[in-house]
């Protein structure tokens, strides 16, 4: 079996349809074809195409007769979970990063701010370890 691509992953995910098809299963835990269908508003063909790239990808496999998300999947789930959190603070981390531009601005006050800023423990955590390592 040939080693997957990040780039195979993200084209897998890459449009609305098939990240929300993405969702569905993993907030379902073993939704049959049928349940999945009804819940989205594409054509068979995009369904099924959907569904084939998700899977090829090792994102969800099919179990009896439903479909589930795939240890890799859940991994992706929650780094998904983690990027959608990063967008809506968009905004707060780009201050963020006109704090780590700014001359002048002491280390410990940098970190201080964005403390106050930055209300997801695991955003503010990615941040506070790239500034470790950055320092």
């Amino acid at each position: 079996m040939q080693a997957l691509k990040m780039a195979e992953v993200f084209s897998a995910l890459s449009d609305d349809s098939s990240l929300e098809l993405f969702k569905i299963i993993a907030a379902s835990n073993g939704a049959t074809s049928d349940v999945l269908r009804s819940k989205m508003t594409l054509t068979r063909k995009q369904y099924y195409s959907r569904l084939y790239r998700l899977s090829r990808c090792g994102l969800i496999k099919r179990r009896d007769n439903s479909y589930v998300l795939t240890a890799f999947g859940k991994v992706l789930f929650d780094a998904q979970a983690t990027i959608e959190m990063a967008l809506s603070n968009f905004w707060r981390i780009k201050v963020a990063d006109t704090l780590d531009a700014a001359d002048g601005v002491p280390a410990e006050e940098q970190k201080k701010l964005l403390e106050t800023l930055i209300n997801d423990q695991e955003i503010k955590s990615i941040l506070l370890k790239r500034d470790s390592v950055a320092v």
